[in-house]
């Protein structure tokens, strides 16, 4: 490569286009700063409810109670805030492929400068191992070639020559030197139109979210309506509109959802931390649950289910391909020695190509003495590939023997050209290397030649009188653990899709290989010419897309999602990102991903192990049963609230439950007895389920049933204990006191059946998380306090009861355990 470099702008120059277009920097503006995340938050409708419930309390004139349940509410959405903000923490550690350095010509000098001070007709030096900073054209080229699969989706290496070459930004060097100009600087490159085109789509909402959204308007439309009606009622039957509007107002407030943000909040963050441990980080919460629910999982083949690297894969010397995957360590038969030590002369001694690094690789497994391989011989001269002949040659210098040697690879054809080999012995090559490309292998030949040390070297690589060696098949592996990942998907009721920019023939191996349906093949040209409807039909049977275009890609996933899939997206490149943020959930690889796909993806693998993902859908389901139990749970225990609103009233006895009650029940005590729920390991055939599809109900009819039935016990328990004490001389706030106890143990009791649907006497204890017990032993103890200290009790409107008739209170609540068990197994034996 030449050294007689362009000039460059001047210092000056560069500061005013740098003024002028601003800083060389992609996917800024998808930032979420605390401001942005906060406003988030707070538009959420549940919030809102929450809000105004507070507002009732506070123009009801109580303001004790509104700041409680305002309190709580300002924890909650602090503690949303502060771990979506760890998550974007998180993340800014991960930017690193958008900004790298860049060596740089200003005023005639060399200068190592940030990438983002990068501006239009700069002039960059280019080395083998760096990341291009921007879009530019090739201005002089040493070997140069570019890593752009994160564009392209394709593991092979793209050679780089002058005049018409171009180079991207955010591609990775790995061989050669070169010099460019740049003619796009940020939001205008390849990287920059790919990432803008991301606002045009719209994340998807969370089905769950949406449907716990309609059940708290229509309990919300139901509260209003019966708190007006009950205040009529008490007008009516024992005159009073502010007595009459309190009973109305509580009763609203045990109807009103409250418990439902919370409780999902609680789950999905704590969701959240589980699936952390598994190295996956979670951007959006509500991808927890959609996690659950996907039903087809479309993946990229480039480094989500392969390695991103290549290896050797096939020898082929005189006619005869050696598999290498049964090879034992230094068991590489005599017969190919020669094959593989000119393909590795043929590479840079140090090299950053994957196909060269692969060459490396192997010989050190299975030649004797690589590291020492012809110690005494010197790389004299190189042969760079050009666009008229694609193969390289190196010219070591041999003083031993009198004769220097060269050493060639390439493609096979050029290699073969190389060799003037006769028209036979051409076509029996090129069947050679098509049976290998037939199995997904990348196909080098590889040649050698020897020239007189007395005699000086040719200009050109065809004036050597090369002898054919053989080829070389490299492929991209499989991830190891990708086959029992996709198998486990396949249980699960998953389909797994592959959509990649590679080769029909690699992308049928590889998708053959990790356990993909690879028996019909879909190109992007044969995408291109289907319409809408003939796309959906062929899509519902095809697995594999091979030359895909990022277009093509989110085509593809709207075109599921169109077919009424829930679907997921997995990928690390550019070329992924629109497809990510399009998918109901997208996942992005954490280490090889770009930024840009990253912030489009709802959760990041932070290890990039694809095993993470079924294990991050694993735990969706689970996430999701305990969550519909919690939910389940939770409408129970609303049961008894809504009836101990409207029973003293109908039978003309004091109120047993005030607002404060409530709170106290419904924000601390519910929500509280909710985490066992959160806490408990699942069924272990969650993946031996097909995933819960998009009609079926959040909580289906017999489980509201079931609700009913063991609320309304509890409610009738409740209620006769409180006459049975009014009857019998307690006074009310002796009474009251009583039979909030039963009705905190009752309800701390029912946790046990709901915990497993189809558990019996046994298993309902079995398995009790250290949660669960701190949880209870927590409960209890509140109880405690609020009924038997007496300042805190008379807040509560409670007298403290003695030990022996607090003790029957617990004996009483606890006892109904029976009832729910045996409710339960009639109600199962009916279904």
């Amino acid at each position: 490569m030449s050294t007689d470099f362009p000039q460059g702008l001047s210092q000056e120059a560069a500061a005013a286009r740098l003024a002028a277009e601003g800083p060389n920097e992609l996917g800024t503006e998808q930032r979420r700063t605390l401001i942005a995340i906060a406003a988030e938050v707070a538009r959420e409708p549940m919030f809102l409810l929450l809000i105004g419930a507070g507002a009732i309390y506070l123009a009801m004139g109580d303001a004790h109670e509104a700041m409680i349940l305002l309190g709580f509410v300002v924890i909650i959405m602090v503690a949303t805030i502060l771990q979506e903000r760890r998550t974007e923490n998180a993340l800014e550690s991960l930017r690193d492929l958008s900004s790298p350095r860049a060596l740089v010509i200003r005023d005639g000098v060399p200068t190592r400068i940030a990438g983002r001070e990068v501006v239009l007709d700069d002039i960059l030096i280019l080395t083998e191992g760096d990341r291009v900073p921007a879009d530019g054209v090739v201005l002089q080229a040493h070997e140069l070639a570019a890593d752009e699969s994160m564009l392209t989706g394709e593991s092979e290496a793209m050679a780089k020559f002058p005049d018409g070459g171009e180079v991207f930004a955010g591609t990775l060097l790995v061989r050669g030197q070169g010099v460019m100009r740049v003619t796009a600087t940020g939001g205008k490159t390849e990287l920059g139109r790919i990432g803008k085109s991301l606002q045009n789509i719209a994340i998807e909402s969370s089905p769950l979210r949406d449907e716990i959204g309609r059940l708290t308007q229509r309990l919300v439309v139901i509260g209003i309506g019966l708190c007006l009606a009950l205040a009529v009622l008490y007008w009516i039957l024992r005159g009073g509109w502010m007595e009459g509007l309190l009973a109305g107002i509580t009763l609203a407030m045990g109807i009103l959802p409250q418990e439902f943000p919370v409780i999902m909040i609680v789950f999905f963050a704590l969701g959240a931390r589980r699936i952390a441990a598994q190295r996956v980080l979670t951007r959006r919460l509500n991808a927890i649950e959609t996690l659950g629910e996907t039903t087809v999982l479309c993946v990229d083949k480039t480094g989500t289910l392969t390695e991103n690297r290549m290896a050797v894969s096939a020898l082929s010397v005189g006619g005869q391909i050696l598999e290498t995957g049964d090879l034992a360590a230094g068991e590489l038969p005599e017969h190919y020695h020669e094959l593989l030590e000119y393909a590795v002369l043929a590479s840079e001694i140090v090299p950053h190509d994957p196909m060269e690094l692969a060459f490396h690789h192997f010989a050190h497994e299975y030649l004797p003495n690589t590291e020492h391989l012809h110690p005494d011989w010197s790389l004299a001269r190189e042969y760079e590939l050009s666009s008229e002949l694609l193969a390289m040659s190196h010219l070591w210098r041999n003083d031993a023997d009198g004769h220097d040697v060269v050493a060639s690879k390439g493609a096979p054809e050029a290699i073969a050209d190389l060799c003037h080999l006769e028209e036979e012995a051409r076509r029996r090559v090129s069947q050679e290397a098509e049976i290998m490309a037939g199995r997904g292998l990348r196909v080098l030949g590889v040649a050698k030649a020897k020239a007189d040390v007395h005699k000086n070297w040719p200009d050109i690589q065809h004036d050597f009188d090369f002898e054919f060696i053989g080829l070389v098949g490299l492929a991209d592996p499989l991830r190891a653990e990708v086959p029992g990942a996709v198998a486990e998907c396949h249980r699960a009721g998953i389909r797994v899709v592959m959509i990649t920019g590679d080769h029909p023939h690699t992308a049928r191996a590889i998708a053959a290989s990790a356990g993909i349906d690879s028996r019909e093949v879909l190109t992007g040209d044969e995408l291109s010419a289907l319409d809408a409807a003939t796309l959906a039909q062929r899509i519902a049977a095809v697995n594999v897309f091979a030359r895909v275009t990022p277009q093509q890609k989110l085509a593809v996933v709207e075109a599921l999602k169109a077919n009424g899939e829930v679907t997921a997206m997995t990928g690390d490149g550019v070329n992924d990102a629109p497809a990510l943020k399009a998918a109901h959930i997208g996942i992005a690889m954490g280490k090889r991903g770009t930024d840009v796909a990253r912030e489009a993806a709802s959760l990041v693998l932070l290890e990039d192990d694809f095993t993470a993902i079924v294990a991050a859908i694993r735990l969706g389901r689970r996430i999701f049963a305990n969550l519909r139990q919690a939910l389940v749970y939770t409408l129970a225990v609303h049961i008894p609230i809504i009836g101990l609103s409207i029973l003293p009233l109908m039978f003309g006895m004091p109120l047993i439950l005030a607002p404060i009650h409530i709170a106290f029940l419904e924000l601390v005590i519910d929500p509280a007895c909710s985490v066992v729920f959160e806490a408990e390991a699942g069924s272990p055939r969650l993946m031996e389920q097909p995933p819960r599809s998009t009609t079926e109900s959040l909580v289906s009819a017999r489980q509201i049933v079931l609700s009913l039935v063991q609320g309304s016990l509890v409610t009738l328990v409740v209620a006769a204990c409180y006459w049975w004490l009014l009857a019998n001389g307690s006074i009310a706030e002796e009474a009251r006191a009583l039979a909030f106890i039963v009705l905190v143990t009752a309800n701390a009791a029912l946790i046990f059946p709901t915990r497993l649907p189809q558990s019996g006497w046994r298993e309902m204890f079995a398995g009790l998380s250290p949660v669960s017990a701190w949880v209870l032993g927590g409960t209890l103890l509140g109880l405690s306090v609020i009924t038997g200290v007496p300042a805190i009790a008379e807040t509560f409107t409670f007298r403290p009861p003695s030990l022996p008739q607090g003790l029957l209170a617990f004996g009483i609540g606890a006892g109904m355990l029976v009832l729910f068990e045996v409710g339960k197994i009639v109600m199962r034996q009916r279904h």
